[in-house]
């Protein structure tokens, strides 16, 4: 425009839509039902209200073709489709692991510095998003590695070609927790509250999934698929943040978990 909108612009952020929108357009019934499809086929508007599974999955391999490896290519001048495409595929196969930039590098033969420049892009343009370790220097915390998730998982789903349903897949865990991570951000954003947000985890493999720090206040997260027996919070968590809220989420209560309140004080 010629000159900058400092102090006079607003930023919106449109996201795939979120079961807190969708929500009241259902009854609960109607939401457990379609949370198996929600997990496969995500939540871009024409997936949502597409008849049936084939149109579903055509319009996300049309999506990813379009627009991942073809505007997001010709946008930043990158001509190795077939590296873009290598390094989603990793990162979808990752889901809630620690990724390494430097072994990314390494599987594709490409540098840390092009690698690192691939990822920022990929997270402007919507596709990914990170999350940093948590750490207040306990010696046994790690966080200086990532993890990445995608803001859809029917994107996810269509750059591996996989849309088995849930009942038939290994990586339910990893589709479970993408889903819970995005819908929470989501979530969050419709509602007014910004809050940090991290993953935590111990030398010694002691882990928790989300960490938030809202008003100074920790609360966290261990996600599971279905209910455990009792809620185990990892001693190293609980001794070296003994304040901090802790909670399982499962399929038989998360929807407060991804349709929070409004701002809290």
């Amino acid at each position: 425009m010629g000159e900058p909108l400092t102090g006079r612009s607003r930023h919106l952020t449109l996201h795939p839509l979120a079961q807190a929108e969708l929500g009241p357009l259902e009854n609960h019934m109607e939401t457990g039902a379609r949370l198996a499809t929600r997990l496969v086929y995500g939540g871009y508007p024409d997936v949502v209200t597409a008849g049936d599974d084939r149109t579903r999955q055509e319009l996300l391999i049309e999506l990813v073709n379009a627009y991942l490896f073809k505007d997001i290519l010709q946008v930043e001048g990158l001509r190795r489709a077939d590296k873009l495409s290598r390094l989603l595929q990793l990162l979808a196969m990752e889901i809630g692991a620690q990724v390494s930039v430097q072994e990314l590098g390494s599987q594709l033969g490409l540098s840390r510095g092009v690698v690192e420049r691939l990822l920022d892009l990929l997270e402007q343009c919507f596709v990914i998003s990170r999350l940093g370790g948590f750490s207040r220097n306990l010696r046994k915390e790690i966080s200086k590695t990532s993890r990445w998730y995608f803001l859809d998982n029917g994107v996810r789903n269509a750059l591996l070609r996989n849309f088995n349903p849930p009942s038939l897949r290994e990586d339910l865990g990893a589709l479970w927790e993408n889903y819970l991570v995005v819908e929470r951000h989501k979530g969050l954003d419709l509602a007014g509250r910004h809050v940090n947000r991290w993953f935590w985890r111990t030398h010694d493999r002691q882990e928790i999934d989300l960490v938030e720090e809202e008003n100074g206040r920790l609360s966290s997260w261990e996600f599971k698929w279905s209910a455990p027996r009792r809620d185990s919070v990892p001693s190293a968590w609980r001794m070296g943040y003994p304040n901090a809220g802790y909670q399982v989420i499962h399929r038989d209560n998360h929807l407060p978990f991804i349709i929070p309140d409004g701002p809290t004080t």
